[in-house]
């Protein structure tokens, strides 16, 4: 094991990076709360330096994919498909089998210039969670609760908010609402059973009144839907602590793009669409399973300097003080500021785990394991 690789196990390494995140996000958290003066003044402008707020914070996860554990990410798809990204609004339907599979998103949209006006339609409960949940909050991300009852009306109206968006957006949608699990998929199959509906393998049946809401409130803004299908090389299930760790992995995306004027405007129709896309997508999983790869030319997209020289601007400007500020503690010999110091460091710790936490599959929440049973 080399002196790099050595560091990248090491915990106080873990526990700096943990810290850069943390109080830079808190930094930008406190600029974005500034910028509200220039909503009522200008919006666009908000809009624009809120997208480059965002992509200091969002970009040094990226970095640790990319640059830390040096993942690749290979994308199976066409040339006409490819010389869109990064130049239109679009829809973007994501399986959602991986901790990371957000992050696998995220570089792509850093290396086609729209991390930071990247948008999900989010879970609520995420608004509470600190950097995540509040730098989501000034970006206009669309929160809901997944009850459609209540979520109706606060769905529509942050969607069509988002119709002027100044800068390309490209709006995620998870459509099977929750992580895949064995018991999830279990119940989901149930439910596509007792509809008539075709049962699927890798996927859950997806859960079609945010796409066809997404897609009657975004019509005349986004232009097309790119669906992709996400698998790592080697059977792999990774983790943001895998990358945290400085390990490896090859993530493979099959993208298909589908003009916006192709999916039915009629909302059954559209939903009826939606479950054939995912028919096609489990066959899609299936054939990567069997050949180990996906169908279509393979593109890398070169990783940009962005991403490492915003990480090391942050670490310069906050590592220096707490380098100093710890020397200065230990160097006084004070039993009680020492003990401080380190109570300090284990909350910090604490709190960079629970950040992590969030990401887990088996922390995730039970939502699929009783909803798939109740009507959309």
């Amino acid at each position: 094991m080399g002196f790099i690789a050595f560091l990248k196990t090491q915990f106080i390494v873990h526990l700096l990076i943990g810290f850069v995140f943390v109080v830079s996000g808190l930094i930008i958290n406190f600029i974005q709360l500034c910028t509200l003066v220039l909503w009522p003044i200008n919006k666009q402008l908000y809009r624009r330096v809120n997208c480059r707020l965002a992509y200091s914070l969002w970009s040094q996860l990226v970095m640790l994919l990319e640059w830390w554990s040096g993942t690749e990410c290979t994308l199976f798809s066409d040339e006409a498909t490819v010389k869109t990204f990064g130049k239109e609004h679009v829809i973007i339907i994501l399986n959602h089998n991986f901790e990371i599979d957000f992050l696998c998103g995220w570089t792509m949209t850093e290396r086609f210039g729209v991390l930071g006006s990247s948008k999900v339609l989010a879970k609520r409960e995420l608004l509470y969670v600190p950097l995540i949940g509040w730098t989501w909050y000034f970006l206009e991300i669309v929160f809901c609760k997944r009850k459609w009852e209540e979520d109706r009306d606060t769905v529509i109206e942050g969607l069509k908010r988002l119709s002027d968006y100044p800068e390309y957006m490209w709006f995620l949608l998870y459509c099977e609402g929750t992580r895949f699990t064995e018991t999830k998929h279990r119940i989901s199959m149930e439910v596509a059973e007792s509809k008539g509906l075709p049962k699927l393998k890798y996927h859950l049946l997806p859960r079609t009144k945010g796409f066809t809401t997404a897609v009657q409130c975004l019509r005349g803004t986004v232009s097309a839907v790119y669906d992709v299908t996400l698998n790592f090389r080697g059977n792999k299930n990774p983790s943001l602590l895998g990358i945290l760790y400085g390990k490896k992995y090859e993530a493979d995306m099959c993208v298909r793009r589908f003009p916006l004027e192709d999916i039915p405007k009629d909302e059954k129709e559209a939903a009826n669409w939606l479950h054939k896309l995912y028919q096609e997508k489990d066959a899609l999983q299936e054939m990567y399973n069997q050949e180990g790869v996906f169908p279509g030319k393979q593109f890398k997209p070169p990783r940009r300097p962005w991403t490492l020289l915003n990480f090391l601007f942050w670490a310069t400007v906050l590592l220096s003080p707490l380098f100093t500020f710890g020397f200065g503690v230990f160097a006084s010999g004070s039993p009680l500021l020492i003990l401080a110091f380190l109570g300090l460091v284990g909350a910090a710790s604490f709190g960079v785990r629970r950040l992590i936490g969030v990401t887990e599959i088996e922390k995730g929440s039970s939502y699929g394991n009783q909803e798939f049973k109740k009507k959309e």
